[in-house]
């Protein structure tokens, strides 16, 4: 059984409840980041670092973020900004999956909220 076949067994006042109860689970959105997190271990170059013998410099954490197909944009992010960049990226996707469900919610109530062909054929006579 689909999402979409559940929510239609649900009442309207269930809906309402359920995106009600929904909206409360969004993350504050002032934590929100979008964006991947890597981590990357780095040569420098130089011939007698230890990097050349294999032990690449790192971990180096790197927040990507696609502006759009053909962009990217990245910086470093330092160790003491770890576990905020996390969060973030993690509150994205919890609003990200809270939003689609909650559209699926209102995508069903407006299915509900049509008048029906008679009503409107009544309405244009």
């Amino acid at each position: 059984m689909t999402a979409r076949e559940n929510l239609t067994r649900l009442s309207t006042l269930s809906l309402r409840n359920h995106r009600d109860g929904l909206t409360r689970l969004l993350p504050p959105l002032r934590d929100i980041l979008r964006g991947s997190l890597t981590e990357r271990y780095l040569t420098c170059g130089k011939p007698d670092c230890r990097c050349a013998r294999g032990e690449r410099h790192g971990p180096v954490w790197y927040l990507s973020v696609s502006l759009d197909q053909s962009h990217r944009r990245g910086r470093t992010v330092p160790a003491s900004q770890l576990a905020q960049v996390r969060h973030g990226i993690e509150s994205y996707h919890r609003v990200k999956e809270h939003l689609e469900k909650i559209s699926e919610v209102n995508r069903e109530l407006l299915r509900r909220a049509k008048a029906p062909k008679r009503a409107q054929k009544k309405a244009r006579k």
